[in-house]
C-alpha cells in the first residue's frame, strides 16, 4: 500500500470531506474527487483533478478511478432520493477489479452491525432509532457493508458517531466491537482516514473511532 500516489475521492465537499481532503492534500497526496456539483469545492490546488458526476454512474466511476491507486469515499446520501450506498460500493469495486486498485476505505455511520458487536445500550439505541426514522438507507447500508465483506479488495468500513467541524485534534480511539465515545473532531477523522492508506491493521474490518 505504500505505492499510493493518487486517491479518488467521492464526498470531498461534505462535513468530513472537507476535512479529508485538505489532509491528503498535505500529505503530497494527488486527488481525483467525483462531485455532483463541483463550484461547492472552495478548495484551489494544482493536485486536485475535478470530475463532475454522481457515484450511481458507472462510468463516471470508471473514469473517477482509472489511474488512481486507492479510493475513499465520503459520500452522502442526497435528500429525497434512493439510498446511493451500496449502488456506489458495487461500482466502485467493479472498477477497481478493472484497474487492478486494492484499497478502498469508506466512511459509514454507528448503525452497521457486524458479527463482532458488542454495542453498549446507548449505540443499539441509536442503532435502532436510525432504523425506525431512516430505514431505506441504513438497510441499505447494511447491504453494502455484506457486499463488501465478500468482495476481494483491501477494503475499510470506518463506522463514526457525530463529526464535529473542529481543527482540533484530541486523538482517536478505536474499537471493533463498540463505539469508545460520542463524537468523532472532523480532523481527527481525516488524519485517520489517511492513515488507512498505508495501514492494513484495519483491512477486511469496521472498525468504530471516536475523539479521546
Amino acid at each position: 500500500m505504500n505505492n499510493i500516489s493518487k486517491i479518488a475521492v467521492i464526498g470531498g465537499t461534505g462535513k468530513a470531506g472537507r476535512y479529508l481532503v485538505k489532509e491528503l492534500l498535505s500529505r503530497g497526496y494527488h486527488l481525483k474527487l467525483l462531485l455532483r456539483f463541483p463550484e461547492n469545492l472552495q478548495i484551489e490546488d494544482p493536485k486536485i483533478e475535478l470530475l463532475k458526476g454522481d457515484a450511481r454512474d458507472v462510468e463516471a466511476i470508471r473514469s473517477l478511478l482509472n489511474g488512481c491507486q486507492a479510493i475513499i469515499s465520503a459520500v452522502g446520501q442526497p435528500k429525497g432520493e434512493d439510498s446511493i450506498f451500496s449502488e456506489a460500493s458495487k461500482h466502485i469495486v467493479a472498477a477497481m477489479t478493472t484497474y487492478g486498485i486494492r484499497r478502498y476505505v469508506v466512511l459509514t455511520g454507528l448503525n452497521v452491525d457486524t458479527p463482532f458487536d458488542k454495542k453498549n445500550e446507548k449505540v443499539a439505541m441509536a442503532t435502532e432509532w436510525m432504523r425506525a426514522n431512516y430505514p431505506k438507507t441504513t438497510a441499505d447500508k447494511q447491504v453494502e457493508y455484506e457486499f463488501l465483506t465478500k468482495s476481494a479488495v483491501d477494503w475499510t468500513l470506518v463506522r463514526l458517531p457525530m463529526i464535529e467541524l473542529t481543527d482540533e485534534r484530541r486523538g482517536v480511539n478505536v474499537c471493533l466491537e463498540d463505539c469508545p465515545g460520542d463524537g468523532i473532531s472532523a480532523t481527527d477523522l481525516a488524519h485517520f482516514v489517511a492513515d488507512q492508506l498505508t495501514d492494513d491493521a484495519f483491512v477486511g474490518q469496521a472498525p468504530f473511532i471516536a475523539s479521546n
